[in-house]
């Protein structure tokens, strides 16, 4: 018969060794500061169990594994992660927690845990509710304890869904990321003059120009920036326009509440806004187009070098374009049978928008703007290039004019109109700034706001 060894006496060299990691975890991190906190008590019961098992071989590892202000339904834990990690190089042998929602508050994600270390061969103790998840019975107790920590965590989730509807209800401002116009001061929104004026400046300048990426190029022309002083693009202003919190309002999912904070946008302004994001961007794009800018203005002139003047005339209540050449605008001057007189602006600019978008398809075109634009983005693909080229050509009608008149821009020299027709001469190099620019020229933006 094995002699049992007297307290204090070594351990048989015949027991087997068992590595013990203690593992704590706390939701919060409040209270974590103290000399002696949450996880230094759960620390220290854990360690006077595995003391008390010393006969049976049990050791403590070295390691300390801490997860402050972690909660217990993710296994993203930094702590966690390190645990894991050395029970896959087999380091650990058992798993020491105060209670089992420490490890895991999910059922699914614990059942995980439980692979691992079966897989390894670690088992899984707890100092307050003791089984051994090497056994049936252990696994069943297990799923029992966890099914009521899960259950437990899902009704403290409901608490706190309810707690936050019926805030919102009496339009309370429940936290979050900050809106631009706004600061916080206790636990309220109060607004921030100076960051109030860009927020009206984006519902201003967006009921004047009808335009998401036109709005988007006027503010960053005036340098107006976000909260983190990053000029504002397109998702800041399509976020703004439908921030309900500037009028005035706390929402809360298909909910909407009077707010106790002060509006920034008045009603009539926000109203203007949206009646503009209820068209589509195609309908809105066309109806800019009507009172667009010459597109070829400054671009398009007669062979004898001097710049042709848009112009228009009204027929039948229809608005035709031209453009006329300086010596007919001038009366006393003498047009002789080489100077194109005047131009139709829908035929000569068809033909250039023509050019322009052959261009787009073009290998050599392709290669030659991806070479050009890596200088600036060493990381671009040729792929990433064609595609952009590609993707720009199917959407141009529904492109504004400002956007359209500023590809033009980027890749027409000049337009020389003669009696044989027109000489086109486009600047491929311009193609390389134009694809750093497409992601702020493209639509999809327009047509998801909308």
């Amino acid at each position: 018969m094995k002699r049992k060894a007297p307290a204090g006496e070594a351990m048989p060299s015949t027991t087997k060794k068992l590595r013990c990691a203690v593992y704590t975890r706390k939701s919060t991190d409040e209270g974590l500061e103290k000399e002696f906190n949450t996880l230094d008590a759960q620390r220290e019961a854990c360690e006077a169990y595995v003391a008390s098992q010393r006969a049976e071989g049990w050791t403590l590892v070295r390691d300390r594994y801490d997860d402050g202000g972690f909660s217990g339904g993710t296994l993203e834990r930094p702590a966690l992660k390190r645990l894991l990690a050395d029970i896959e190089q087999d380091l650990v042998d058992v798993i020491v927690v105060y209670k089992i929602d420490g490890l895991s508050r999910s059922l699914i994600d614990f059942a995980k845990l439980v692979e691992t270390m079966e897989a390894h061969g670690v088992t899984f103790v707890s100092v307050t509710q003791s089984f051994n998840t090497t056994t049936s019975m252990g696994r069943l107790t297990l799923n029992i304890l966890l099914s009521f920590a899960q259950f437990e965590r899902e009704v403290i989730g409901e608490r706190i869904r309810d707690k936050v509807a019926a805030s919102k209800a009496r339009g309370m401002w429940m936290g979050g990321k900050v809106p631009l116009g706004y600061d916080v001061a206790n636990r309220k929104l109060v607004v921030n003059e100076p960051e109030a004026a860009r927020v009206h400046r984006v519902f201003e300048l967006f009921v004047e120009t009808g335009s998401g990426v036109e709005t988007v190029h006027r503010l960053q022309a005036e340098g107006v920036t976000s909260k983190s002083g990053k000029l504002l693009d397109k998702g800041d202003v399509y976020k703004a326009l439908n921030l309900r919190t500037y009028i005035g309002e706390v929402t809360h999912k298909a909910n909407i509440y009077r707010g106790e904070h002060q509006a920034i946008v008045p009603r009539d302004l926000w109203d203007r806004a949206h009646a503009i994001l209820q068209v589509s961007p195609r309908s809105r794009a066309a109806q800019n187009r009507q009172h667009a800018p010459a597109l070829l203005k400054g671009l398009i002139f007669g062979i004898d070098g001097r710049a042709m003047s848009p112009t228009h005339a009204v027929k039948n209540g229809r608005r035709y374009c031209y453009y006329v050449a300086q010596r007919v605008l001038k009366a006393d001057t003498v047009v002789d049978d080489t100077i194109v007189r005047r131009v139709s602006a829908a035929q000569i600019e068809g033909a250039v928008i023509s050019q322009v978008r052959a261009l787009l398809r073009q290998p050599e075109i392709v290669v030659g703007t991806w070479l050009a634009a890596r200088r600036e983005a060493p990381g671009l693909t040729e792929r990433e290039v064609r595609d952009a080229l590609h993707r720009l050509d199917p959407l141009w009608e529904e492109l504004f004019p400002a956007e359209q008149a500023r590809v033009v821009r980027a890749l027409v020299e000049r337009v020389v109109v003669g009696p044989a027709g027109a000489d086109i001469r486009l600047r491929v190099e311009g193609l390389a700034g134009l694809v750093r620019d497409l992601g702020t020229i493209a639509p999809e933006a327009l047509r998801t706001a909308a």
